[in-house]
């Protein structure tokens, strides 16, 4: 795949950063221009639009496999482990029939 960021002067971080302080927190880009500039970057909040226009669905798309890459992760077995230990130590008090864990 080639660079997206070729054409570019700015770098892929600075771009990224842009975009993904107007996509994340509730700013206008006058205001995202503001912040830039008080970090010591000068650039006019119609970069930060186009910017958005061509990378904000190519920056949500990666966020998308992030996120269905943590949903499809397996969880470690240990809190099964601890649901069973706590149904057997309750298991003390209640009557099988009131335990709300199975106790495969």
């Amino acid at each position: 795949m080639q660079n997206p960021f070729r054409y570019f002067n700015s770098s892929p971080e600075l771009i990224r950063l842009a975009v993904m302080m107007y996509i994340r927190y509730p700013l206008s880009l006058r205001q995202v221009e503001d912040l830039l500039f008080e970090r010591g970057i000068d650039l006019c909040h119609e970069m930060v639009r186009f910017w958005w226009n061509r990378f904000g669905p190519m920056f949500a798309a990666e966020i998308t496999n992030r996120v269905e890459a943590v949903r499809n992760a397996r969880l470690p077995s240990a809190p099964m482990s601890c649901l069973r230990r706590a149904a057997w130590m309750g298991s003390a008090f209640l009557s099988p029939k009131e335990l709300s864990i199975p106790l495969n």
